[in-house]
This record gives C-alpha cells, structure tokens and sequence, in this order.
C-alpha cells in the first residue's frame, strides 16, 4: 500500500495494523449478523418508482434522520419487514370504548 497520500497519524495506523498490533472484538454472531446483512445488501438489484404523498415523504425522512441511515434505506427496510411478516398493521386505539 503506498503510504505518500497518508498523514502521519495514518502511516502510525497503518504500521501498527501491519505488525498485528490490531485484535477483533467482534462477537461470531456480530460477525454472522454482519456478514448476512452485506448479503441482503447486495440483493437489492431492482430499481422502482413510486408516488407517495409529500406528507408521507416527509414523515419518512424525517425517521431516517433520527435513525441515522438515507430515508430510501428506510423505505426498502420497511417494505422488506412488511411482506416478511415482520412488520404488520396494527389496529389504532382511536378512543375505542370496548363498552359499545
């Protein structure tokens, strides 16, 4: 690897991951929950279009800012745990009086 584009801090990183100074903490099922998740990333291969309310666009990304991933990520999470059965409509408590 050449070292001329790397500041010092780097090339002292790079010498020490080098010498095996660097150990994994990953736990195998960290690892396993990694490596399934790269896999599933690669499966996305197909592109759709779809015409959803500006409200609802919103409320989407405003989510995937809170959690820190791009709102199409979300999207796709969303539509994955749905039709895996992960992911399910619930009845809203709408002031239902069950008396009624």
């Amino acid at each position: 690897m050449t070292t001329n584009k790397l500041d010092k801090e780097e090339q002292e990183m790079l010498k020490a991951y080098e010498a095996g100074e660097f150990t994994s903490t990953i736990t195998p099922e960290r690892k396993q929950f990694l490596e399934e998740s790269a896999k599933q990333a690669l499966k996305r291969d197909k592109k759709i279009s779809i015409r959803i309310s500006g409200r609802d666009l919103t409320a989407i990304q405003v989510k995937a800012l809170q959690e820190g991933i791009p709102y199409q990520t979300l999207a796709a999470s969303i539509i994955h745990k749905y039709v895996s059965g992960d992911l399910y409509d619930e009845p809203a408590n709408r002031n239902v009086n069950p008396e009624k």
